[in-house]
């Protein structure tokens, strides 16, 4: 994964060590995702896409375009403009205009509403957002204004990026096409949501001492391997290590190993009841090299056996990656994957979906 500062954002990628340590999964189901100039754009394994406009990364209050495709004939698009800035009324209404000229041409403003005064989320009609695809071939910014304030949203790049979304779902010269459309063809259908089963941990919980005991002899045991590949923790930091019993006798230990400004990185072993000199590394789906098994801000739920992570590229948490994995009784293999390459004021809510799946109980 390659990871880019938006303007304005020195430092922005100090983290990114621990970024490449938990870089994406070596699978062809980890769909791809690209920059267009102010955009950017992926594809989940089901085909289904999102593309997003990129803001100029410096404005304390933002606006930026949503477009979402499922794959498949009957996959319609939807368009929608987020906001975030401060005071925003329950209920307003909001004004657009493409290059200074009212959108749509009437100007008839849209009805929007924001639950916690910070966040909005205005749903562009159908008629409306097929109406600003076409206009994207020509036009360079759209304006949302509420009253008094004007948000800018940048249209540089998203035809390229729409284009891509039509060539990665098998749409182009096809009439369901966004942007290079045809006569004749609807794109094939959108590949199965796949059904990964996560087990959860069936071992009879551990007590604090035991569990304890276990990572302290795990830590030790790191350290004899490896010396430099763990931090000595500050007493009270290893408090984040962990240990459960995924069945009667294997048991995950988490070990806390490194430390940043908003990053804890982790490192998962399998150890078959207390012999932590055979502890071998958690196998994670994809993963290679010496950080294989290695997680950033990684939570273990005993409950359903899935470990969820979120690595944030800078303190903002605008850019990274976040997902989870589900423990097979083999393995921990994906079932999420999230990611933003571009350090641009995205919120981690709006990361685009790369790998997505349907959970079950595995026996």
């Amino acid at each position: 994964m390659t990871m880019r500062r938006g303007a304005g954002s020195k430092g922005a990628l100090a983290a990114l060590g621990l970024m490449f340590a938990l870089a994406t999964p070596a699978q062809a189901q980890i769909g791809p995702i690209k920059t267009f100039r102010d955009w950017i754009a992926g594809c989940d394994n089901t085909k289904s896409c999102t593309a997003l406009s990129l803001p100029g990364g410096t404005e304390d209050d933002i606006a930026f375009l949503r477009l979402d495709r499922p794959a498949g004939p009957d996959g319609a698009p939807t368009l929608a403009l987020k906001l975030r800035a401060q005071k925003l009324k329950p209920s307003f209404a909001i004004a657009l205009a493409l290059d200074g000229a009212p959108f749509p041409a009437a100007g008839r403003p849209l009805p929007a509403t924001s639950i916690d005064g910070e966040v909005a989320e205005i749903a562009i009609p159908r008629a409306e957002a097929e109406a600003l695809i076409t206009a994207a071939r020509k036009a360079t910014t759209l304006t949302a204004s509420i009253e008094t304030e004007s948000f800018k949203v940048s249209l540089a790049g998203s035809v390229a990026a729409m284009l891509w979304i039509d060539e990665q779902q098998g749409r182009l010269n096809t009439p369901t096409a966004l942007i290079r459309k045809g006569t004749t063809g609807t794109g094939p259908a959108a590949p199965a949501l796949p059904i990964i089963a996560s087990k959860p941990a069936s071992g009879k919980p551990l007590a604090k001492a035991e569990a304890t005991a276990l990572t302290k002899a795990m830590r030790a045991e790191i350290k004899r391997r490896e010396p430099d590949s763990c931090e000595d923790m500050p007493d009270g930091f290893t408090d984040t290590d962990g240990a459960w019993a995924l069945d009667g006798t294997l048991r995950l230990v988490a070990i806390a190993c490194s430390r940043g400004a908003y990053n804890v990185s982790s490192q998962f072993w399998l150890v078959g009841g207390r012999d932590v000199a055979k502890a071998r590394p958690a196998p994670f789906e994809g993963a290679s090299g010496k950080a294989a098994s290695e997680l950033v801000n990684a939570d273990f739920d005993a409950k359903t056996g899935q470990i969820s992570f979120y690595a944030k590229a800078r303190g903002l948490g605008d850019c990274g990656s976040s997902g989870s994995y589900g423990w097979d009784g083999k393995r921990f293999a994906v079932l999420q994957w999230s990611e933003m390459s571009e350090c641009r004021l995205i919120p981690g809510d709006d990361w685009i979906t790369l790998f997505r799946s349907k959970g079950s109980a595995a026996n």
